[in-house]
């Protein structure tokens, strides 16, 4: 008699990554497909340690994007949602709006154009003239302006949170990932660094900073590496200079918006971030250094592509890092009146950037799937306002593989 061996899952969808987009993916999992077992799986001691709680709290409009792409798309519906979330589970918000400024003539056609773009990814948006600008930023000087009425801010980590906490998964905290064993025929196990091996039908990587790492650990080639880019901050020591949000307007070649001005919920004003190439995946400061990982990133031949093409735009980034005055012009062009000392040093961002092996930024939302696996291979900002979209449309694809299987 042949006796056949039973896999004994201890869930049905094993995610990576409590981060907002994980936490949002096993979310939707619960309210789309009641009853399917969930894990999350999360290297650090709680939810939203980097990427989420380590942003402005902005909550996008989706003005910026190109019309009909993923973050068009999830920014515009995600802002709505979000928004109403966040009502819903009594978590500081608010619709604040906010103002993109050219402070150049040569800035006036791209500003135009983001009018054009917003109007098209269906965003109400009203072009200010110089003098109208006062009227909503007292200390704001420009050319001309855009007034955003959609955008917002918010607390992303408290949102994660309450994500995690409503969806009924089970939140594994300190469970780093050594490695996965998966079996197309069967399902994937993951063996943690404290020795727990959790075995799960479907994975699901939201590793964000890792995601690529995760990618290859599951045997799947993401086609792209995670580049790490530190956002430096600020906050405004007389923060009654600004009143909302104040943006620059951004250079369309880049994934970045630029040094701009965030009153956040608690108050104070965030300043930039700029964004340099960092040392470590979570490099947040020049001390913060991972041979391993440093080398890692120089080997993908995408790295030195895209360095070699955009070296201007990094050098500038890299002056405003290592000097401050050079960081308080950049900002004089928006606030005038800031002085050196009104600067003070603030936490710094990792952003994950996910960058192509001809050196192309990847420059909206990834999402691939393997055998009995969904990566998340790209998640930037504006992630954490999509994250309610982003997490139904994994969870789709996750919940597919599992019916699948």
């Amino acid at each position: 008699m042949v006796h056949v061996s039973r896999v004994a899952y201890d869930c049905d969808v094993l995610v990576v990554g409590a981060g907002v987009v994980g936490l949002s993916t096993a979310y939707a999992i619960g309210r789309a497909a009641p009853g399917t077992r969930v894990t999350v799986l999360e290297k650090e001691p709680g939810p939203a340690r980097h990427q989420t709680g380590r942003n402005s709290g902005v909550v996008h409009s989706g003005i910026y994007y190109r019309p009909g792409s993923l973050k068009a798309r999830y920014a515009v519906r995600g802002a709505a949602e979000m928004t109403k979330f966040c009502a819903e589970y009594g978590i500081e918000h608010a619709v604040t709006g906010k103002l993109i400024v050219a402070t150049d003539r040569a800035e006036l056609p791209r500003l135009h154009a983001l009018v054009q773009r917003g109007r098209e990814n269906g965003i109400a948006v009203r072009e200010l003239g110089a003098a109208q600008i006062a009227r909503y930023e007292p200390e704001v000087r420009g050319l001309a302006a855009i007034r955003v009425r959609t955008t917002g801010i918010c607390d992303y980590t408290a949102v994660a949170r309450e994500l995690g906490r409503a969806s009924g998964a089970e939140l594994r905290y300190g469970a780093r990932i050594v490695r996965i064993d998966r079996r197309p025929e069967r399902g994937v196990a993951v063996l943690t660094a404290r020795g727990d091996v959790v075995r799960g039908r479907v994975l699901v990587n939201c590793a964000g900073l890792y995601s690529d790492e995760v990618a290859r650990l599951t045997g799947d080639e993401p086609g792209a590496r995670i580049v790490p880019f530190r956002g430096e901050y600020y906050e405004l020591a007389r923060p009654e200079l600004v009143r909302g949000l104040v943006y620059p307007v951004p250079d369309p070649a880049f994934p970045f918006l630029g040094v701009h001005l965030t009153r956040g919920i608690d108050g104070g004003v965030h300043v930039g971030p700029n964004a340099v190439p960092a040392l470590a995946r979570e490099g947040y400061g020049w001390g913060v250094v991972r041979p391993r990982e440093a080398l890692s990133t120089a080997a993908w031949p995408g790295a030195w592509r895209m360095g070699r093409r955009h070296w201007r735009y990094g050098a500038g980034e890299l002056r405003r890092s290592v000097s401050k005055a050079a960081f308080v012009a950049a900002v004089r062009r928006l606030l005038p009146a800031v002085e050196e000392d009104d600067l003070v040093r603030a936490a710094a961002g990792v952003r994950a950037q996910a960058v192509l092996r001809d050196g192309t930024l990847v420059d909206d939302f990834l999402i691939r799937e393997g055998a009995r696996a969904v990566h998340v291979l790209n998640a930037p900002s504006p992630a954490a306002t999509a994250s309610l979209p982003i997490g139904r449309e994994v969870a789709r694809r996750a919940l597919g593989a599992l019916a699948r299987g």
